[in-house]
């Protein structure tokens, strides 16, 4: 019997204060927060039965975090709210005592860039408070990092070659949107590319390398090698990978509207004045397209996320491939949410329970890759994520 703070009310704090609610015997009491308490309470509607109480807070004001949290008093904090807000929270935490869960990592406002090293930072903060900090639990990262975390522990003597594959076959009717923040998404995935390959980086252009992979249910998908922060955790964690790459699928309207945004200048994140005002383009371009946590009622087809490694068992190569495919219908009608907001919050509610239950519970702050990852994988299809795997298929990697 535990209590929790969410901070954040968008698609995935939606859906994992649900989640969350949904498993009384370890989440007892549940407060969700955000700027907007209007979002939170509307989410708490939704639960119904008093399970989830609400509050406003500004996730980027350490002194409002510390109020809340010394007046609720969690036992962890899970973090749903922007990448931006990450060392605010976490500084409030430490503050107060109170261990920590994200599902992304922290990037500043003013720069298009994410590493994890800002939050390696609070390493000696958090093991000398005793308290936990748990980074990365949605899907990619989380559940991607869980899968190589299990296949490096049941399936390989060494590792060698990881490819996380990552393809959204939905369709919401939109000619253009993006799902989840669209800030967040847009400086993503147009940033230039990076893969790891004998022990250093490679840098490439944006969507320079593609193949068509197939995916299970699914078939063959354009896909292009981005930049994904597992892959910082990973190679530092699994040494022995001699190459690592993340790969998501776009479609070609979407990579058209793509260009046509940073070309005219609306993805950029560098203020400009207008009638008087500063205004950030890209934050301006977010107010003008659809709400991620909106387009779930359309939304058909489905995700389908996994792994791909090749690597050595017994002295023999092996190849190992481990997935799960999301509906968005299914994830809408039991949540309101479509699948990237489910296949993100399910995790997130999972890794709590891994935290509260007492599975993933030591101080310091860990990548979810370090901990045990089998009783995450015997419990995640109970949760809605089942997962299957392919040994000794072809990887087509």
């Amino acid at each position: 019997m535990s209590k929790v703070l969410i901070i954040g009310a968008g698609g995935v704090g939606s859906v994992v204060a649900q989640k969350c609610a949904s498993v009384p015997e370890v989440f007892s009491e549940i407060l969700l927060a955000s700027r907007t308490k209007s979002k939170c309470d509307a989410i708490a509607q939704r639960v119904g039965g008093n399970r989830i109480k609400t509050a406003q807070v500004d996730a980027d004001n350490v002194p409002e975090l510390v109020t809340l949290i010394n007046s609720f008093k969690p036992e962890l904090v899970i973090n749903v709210a922007l990448p931006y807000q990450d060392l605010t929270i976490m500084d409030a935490c430490l503050e107060t005592n109170v261990s920590y869960l994200d599902t992304a990592n922290y990037e500043p406002k003013d720069k298009a860039h994410f590493e994890y090293s800002w939050q390696w930072a609070y390493q000696d903060r958090f093991k000398a408070k005793g308290l936990t900090a748990i980074l990365g639990c949605g899907f990619d990262p989380g559940v991607t990092s869980i899968y190589t975390a299990y296949a490096a522990k049941h399936h390989f003597d060494e590792m060698q070659y990881l490819d996380i594959v990552d393809c959204n076959a939905g369709d919401h009717g939109k000619a253009f949107a993006t799902n989840f923040n669209p800030e967040i998404n847009i400086r993503e995935v147009t940033q230039k590319g990076k893969y790891w390959e004998n022990g250093k980086w490679v840098e490439t252009n944006p969507h320079e390398i593609k193949l068509a992979l197939n995916y299970p249910n699914i078939g063959p998908k354009n896909s292009y090698v981005i930049y994904h922060e597992e892959l910082e955790s990973l190679v530092k964690n699994y040494p022995t990978l001699k190459r690592a790459r993340f790969w998501m699928t776009f479609g070609d309207e979407y990579l058209t509207h793509l260009r046509v945004i940073q070309n005219i200048g609306m993805a950029s994140i560098e203020p400009i004045m207008y009638k008087g005002v500063e205004i950030v383009p890209l934050q301006f371009l977010k107010e003008t397209l659809p709400n991620p946590g909106d387009l779930g009622e359309n939304y058909t087809g489905e995700t389908s996320i996994g792994c791909r490694i090749r690597g050595n068992k017994d002295g023999k190569e092996k190849t190992y491939y481990v997935w799960n495919n999301c509906k968005h219908q299914d994830a809408y009608n039991e949540t309101g949410m479509q699948g990237v907001s489910y296949t993100t919050g399910v995790p997130a509610m999972l890794g709590a329970l891994m935290f509260l239950t007492g599975k993933w519970k030591k101080p310091g702050v860990f990548n979810v890759e370090e901990f045990n990852p089998d009783p995450f994988m015997e419990l995640i299809g109970k949760y809605g994520l089942p997962w299957e795997e392919e040994i000794n298929g072809n990887l087509e990697l």
